[in-house]
Order: structure tokens, then sequence, then C-alpha cells
């Protein structure tokens, strides 16, 4: 066991992310005492409870953050401001709580709202890292090796607070950035949300066309691979595209023009042009893996 390991965790909202989470922590011998997960699901956090993820499972949110050390909220971005408001009266006074959702501006005011003066213990953070699956099954260990961790605190956030959790991101072998929250949601409007709006959108589309069966039959690797994130949890999704809004907005009004200007080469039969963009598109996303693997 790790010196400082913590000795009282609560889990509020027991999948992929914070399953992983607590399972790498636990690897990494940072947790020498509970578990306390927390959810909708009786049937979800018994599987936590057999997977090894938690030692005990509640529906209940503020039995769960009694006297834990630290909290990690891991629900839809749509239950953060009701999560904070049913914990709040029961955290420990020097509880530290943090967070793995997709947007943080929204979180951040919902934090400031709910817990007033307890927000400096509040650590904003968003793992980059994740797959289409969910639930307490899909948890594993190794999930954040080698990925990035953004923290989004703010001038007044606890520095001994963020200090430990981005200790306790690094231990599981992730690599932990700080930003503030609005260049958060930019970026991962771009890099994440978009994505994933056109996997749902072109899977939808075609869906729809009167001969999708043929269609999805002889789909191939790019289809399969271009789609995988589509089947992910819509619930989130939903989440993250209302509580980013204006930042997806803005990233899918770009990403329309650019495809605008594309179907005009298309139409138009602009050789060059087309040339251009894929090759541009080809060097840049070389260079992108180039330094994933570096």
């Amino acid at each position: 066991m790790a010196a400082g390991a913590l000795q009282s965790v609560a889990l509020i909202g027991v999948g992929l992310i914070g399953g992983s989470w607590v399972l790498a922590l636990r690897e990494a011998g940072l947790i020498g005492g509970t578990v306390t997960g927390c959810g909708r699901s009786p049937e979800n956090l018994e599987v936590a409870r057999q997977c090894g993820i938690i030692d005990h499972a509640t529906t209940d949110p503020q039995r769960a953050v009694r006297g834990a050390e630290l909290v990690v909220l891991a629900v839809p971005l749509g239950a953060v401001r009701g999560a904070l408001e049913a914990i709040r009266d029961d955290l420990a006074d020097d509880a530290i709580v943090t967070d793995v959702g997709s947007a943080k501006r929204c979180v951040v005011d919902d934090a400031r709202l709910v817990l007033g003066d307890a927000a400096v213990r509040f650590v904003p953070g968003h793992p980059i890292a994740g797959n289409e699956k969910s639930g307490a099954a899909a948890a594993f260990p190794e999930l954040f090796r080698n990925r990035r961790v953004i923290l989004t605190p703010d001038a007044d956030t606890d520095k001994a607070a963020a200090a430990r959790v981005t200790a306790l991101w690094e231990s599981v072998g992730a690599s932990v950035a700080t930003m503030t929250a609005a260049h958060h949601d930019e970026v991962l409007a771009a890099t994440s949300h978009l994505p994933h709006m056109l996997a749902y959108s072109l899977v939808d589309t075609l869906s729809r066309w009167s001969d999708r069966d043929e269609i999805f039959a002889y789909a191939a690797g790019g289809f399969r691979d271009f789609t995988r994130i589509a089947p992910s949890d819509p619930e989130m999704w939903r989440d993250i595209c209302l509580a980013n809004r204006e930042a997806l907005m803005e990233a899918m009004e770009r990403y329309m023009a650019d495809l605008q200007e594309l179907r005009e080469a298309v139409r138009t039969g602009d050789a060059e042009r087309l040339e251009a963009v894929f090759s541009h598109a080809k060097a840049t996303r070389d260079r992108f893996v180039a330094m994933l693997e570096s």
C-alpha cells in the first residue's frame, strides 16, 4: 500500500470512467480503505462489487459520501447539479470532490452555485479516455495509461486539493494538463464532441435510406472505424451537447462551411481542390499519429 493511500472513497455513478479510475487506484496501492459506490441501478452496483470496484453499494448519495476523503462524480452532465445538491450537506469538511465530465464550464458553474464556500475543494477534471462501452462491467484499470487528463481549477480552487487530484491521476499513468474551463470546452468541442455528432449523424442518415439494408451489408472497415463511437451512451452525449452547446455550435458551423466547399468541389469536378484537401488531411493525421506514438 502506498503512503497516503485513501481510506474512504465515494464513487457517485459507477461506470466505465469512474470504475476504471478506482480499479487503477487500487492497482497502484492508493486505496487502502473502502470504496462506496452509489448509482440508480442495484444490478450495476452488484456487478461493480463483484468486479472489485466497490466494497459497499447504496442508492443514497448522502450515505455514500459520509466520511469520504475523495468524492468522484461520474454521472451524466445533466445530473451533476442534482448530485451536488444531494451530497452538499453530508460532505466532510476536508473532502475533495472531483468529476470526470466532458464539459467543464457548466460543472464549474454548478459547483459554485451549489457548494458555495466548499467549492474551493472541488477540482473539475476530464480524463481524455474511454470507448463506446458503458457500465461497471466495462471498467478496466489500464484505461488511463499514457492518456491525458485535463483539470480546470480556477483561481479560488484549493491548491492542495488540486495537487492531490493531479497526483492521483499521475499515479495511474495519466499525463495531467491544466487549463481554463472555457478553453477546455472549445478544444473538446472540436476534437471530441464534433466527431461524435458526425458519427451519430451518419449512421442515423443511412438508417433512413430506402436501401439501407444493402448499404450496411456492404459497409467495410472504413465505415466501421468511422462510426465506432456511434454506440456510445445516448444519454451522456445528449447532456454533453446541451452543456457545451455554444462551443459545439461554433465547431459545427465551421465544419459545415468546409463541407459545403468540399461539396462544391465534387459538384464542379475540381480535382485539384479535392486532392489538396485530401493531401492536407492525410499529412495532418500522419503527424498526429506520429506524435501519439513517439
